[in-house]
């Protein structure tokens, strides 16, 4: 089986804008080399290699819409692509491609591969509506169902590994997703300024504890006068962000949206990242601290203490400990030496999180000609 000749089916909720921007365009123009590529999401444009549902106005609703409708878009595509696999990007997607398998009843049945981003349990509880909560228990079955069905898991870190064992799964494969941190590991790595301050960089989602670090800015600030917190990003939870700029406007500054080149300036004129969240799979804004040579304040929770290595590139913390957050801020904020070992740290742990998007298409290939057998 060779590359262009073998056709690879992509299944996942993201969102796309096309054309794609160049970080994606090379992930996808590498997976174009070796696959004739069909990826199944959410968006708008045009792409030949792209099968979009156009996003419904309502969010929850939206969806709501590609979920049920998931099963029978891949079974079409199942009819007219005959893909050599399917690889999911949740076990909610792979769930409809194997219903979407028996939909369609191919005599040569194509192989489903399952890819573990994070924790699928948080999906219901921290991701969306609140209504998901609802469905919780529900979802769990069928991730876990999903899971040990699949024909083929493959983990993204340490932290996924371990949750394929625990359905008693050993995965097929252990790769990240290809990550574009080049505008992040090119420039020269400045030192830190000589005001402290911590960044926080996410969407203002459950997830990503913004009530959390609201609450712990509020404990930590007193503390260390001179220094600032600035917090970056959008959502559905403003409110948390709101109170706290009104009430600590001389130590606290937000900024809804900022390009890539801003939040390498940000980092660069911070001490250390904030992230204590409540899951996550491996996040992106902690590789580009750690290449932008700053230590991470992290939730000790999914796939992040992959990534930090408490007391050596930053500090993993109970997120749901506001004071324990509050603490590791003061304790970075309060020592500029302790903030450059970590940030020293964090750079050379950088390392090993870069890699080409030919190297992360050849081992999609690995995968997919070992299932396709």
């Amino acid at each position: 089986m060779t590359g262009r000749q073998t056709r690879l089916l992509l299944v996942g909720r993201s969102r796309y804008a096309l054309p794609l921007s160049p970080s994606l365009a090379k992930k996808f123009d590498a997976l174009s080399e070796r696959f004739e590529l069909r990826q199944l999401g959410t968006g708008t444009g045009s792409d030949p290699r792209f099968v979009l549902h156009r996003p419904l106005p309502s969010r929850a609703l939206d969806g709501a819409a590609f979920y049920l409708l998931l099963p029978w878009r891949i079974a079409r595509q199942l009819r007219e692509f005959r893909p050599a696999a399917v690889l999911a990007q949740s076990p909610f997607e792979a769930a409809a491609a194997l219903l979407a398998r028996r939909l369609v009843a191919r005599r040569d049945t194509v192989p489903v591969v399952v890819e573990l981003h994070g924790d699928p349990a948080s999906f219901a509880r921290l991701y969306g509506s609140p209504l998901r909560r609802l469905l919780a228990p529900v979802l769990d079955r069928l991730a876990a169902r999903t899971i040990r069905r699949a024909d083929a898991v493959r983990a993204l870190s340490p932290f996924t590994v371990e949750l394929a064992r625990r359905q008693g799964v050993e995965p097929a494969a252990v790769f990240t997703t290809f990550t574009d941190l080049t505008a992040f590991s090119e420039p020269p790595v400045r030192p830190l300024p000589d005001r402290p301050r911590a960044v926080f960089v996410g969407v203002l989602e459950r997830y990503k504890n913004v009530d959390g670090v609201a609450a712990a800015w509020r404990l930590a600030a007193p503390r260390v006068p001179g220094a600032r917190l600035l917090l970056v990003g959008d959502g559905r939870q403003p409110e948390p962000f709101e109170r706290l700029v009104a009430d600590l406007p001389g130590q606290t500054e937000w900024v809804r949206r900022l390009p890539t080149e801003e939040v390498v300036r940000v980092l660069d004129d911070s001490w250390v990242l904030l992230l204590p969240s409540r899951s996550e799979g491996t996040p992106r804004v902690i590789l580009e601290a750690l290449c932008r040579g700053r230590g991470v304040i992290g939730g000790r929770v999914g796939g992040i203490p992959d990534a930090v290595h408490d007391g050596e590139n930053g500090f993993l913390v109970d997120p749901a400990d506001h004071a324990g957050i509050a603490d590791a801020l003061v304790r970075v904020l309060s020592d500029r030496a302790l903030a450059e070992r970590l940030g020293s740290q964090a750079l050379a742990d950088s390392e090993q999180w870069r890699y080409t998007p030919e190297d992360y298409a050849g081992n999609v290939a690995e995968l997919v000609e070992r299932v396709a057998r």
